[in-house]
């Protein structure tokens, strides 16, 4: 359900004499004289076939008690998320969706509840409930978009793309809710992306991105891309690093099985300022903000491990 976002990288803000870089929309050209925006040369990139194996649930063999778990708690999570959606989505066209918040907060309670796993939050005491934050989560499944946003009370609107408004319910709700669209692979969009979350940030609201730009296949977290940095530097927003442990024993990509009884945990780390960061220093506190949330990942694995 959850957009891979920002699969491209906003232009970096340049002095006025440095040559201009190409387009970033897919892959930007780094200046001659600077680290490229995405700091990681396109073949120092882990994939996800340079991994470690993590003890996860999710890659048992499905024994048949688990397949019938799994088809009742699609048929309840169906038989929730579609009411739930399209109610909502009728209703924000009356009412704006930061207005009623308590509303969708209610569907991702009931949401994570039918998933048949226990959820919790540890929230750092310097993140601000008045302060608005780009949210920098893992991306793991189907359920991202409904994890983390019950962990702090800020409302949290979400980047997707724009193609995934087509989808029925769940992209008529995206687009009712004000979900910020982003057009994948075409270029020149930096500006006009930047103004948008711009105008959520200047109107209360805070963001929630998948920096990773696609759900992990290995249950680690994979390598940040900068461009959700770069817009956060630029509108002079912190990023928050967001940790989710639990949920790729709870289900994974190219599995439709979900598994019950898991501890679904929401680790919301220390604030990281982007203000006045230079374009050099953009890499940086995007891998910062990712060696946040891959120690709790990290952590989390070790401990199944020693349990095994």
């Amino acid at each position: 359900m959850r957009a891979e976002i920002l699969a491209h990288e906003p232009e970096p803000r340049r002095a006025p004499d440095a040559p201009a870089a190409a387009d970033p929309a897919v892959a930007p050209e780094p200046p001659r004289a600077a680290a490229a925006p995405d700091a990681i040369a396109p073949e120092a990139i882990a994939t996800d076939a340079d991994e470690a194996p993590v003890p996860a649930r999710s890659f048992e063999p499905a024994s048949a008690l688990d397949k019938v778990t799994s088809a009742a708690l699609w048929a309840a999570g169906l038989g929730w998320l579609i009411p739930a959606l399209g109610g909502l989505t009728v209703v924000y066209q009356l009412v704006p969706s930061h207005r009623i918040d308590w509303a969708g907060r209610l569907y991702c309670k009931v949401q994570i509840a039918l998933t048949g796993s226990r959820w919790r939050a540890e929230v750092h005491p310097k993140v601000d409930p008045a302060r608005q934050y780009v949210f920098a989560q893992n991306h793991t499944n189907h359920f991202d978009h409904v994890l983390c946003y019950n962990a702090t009370p800020h409302f949290k609107q979400g980047l997707e793309l724009e193609s995934h408004f087509r989808y029925p319910f769940y992209g008529w709700f995206m687009k009712a809710r004000g979900t910020v669209p982003v057009k994948k692979g075409q270029r020149g969009q930096t500006s006009e992306l930047t103004e948008r979350i711009g105008r959520e940030i200047a109107e209360g609201r805070s963001i929630l991105s998948f920096p990773e730009g696609s759900r992990t296949r290995t249950g680690r977290v994979r390598p940040f891309r900068t461009g959700i940095f770069f817009i956060a530097r630029d509108l002079g927003v912190p990023v928050v690093p967001v940790a989710v442990t639990g949920a790729f024993d709870l289900m994974r990509p190219g599995s439709p099985i979900i598994r019950a009884g898991n501890e679904l945990t929401v680790w919301v780390e220390e604030p990281i300022e982007t203000a006045g960061a230079t374009d050099d220093e953009i890499p940086a506190l995007a891998e910062r903000a990712r060696a946040a949330v891959a120690r709790r990942v990290d952590a989390y694995w070790a401990a199944r491990e020693e349990q095994r």
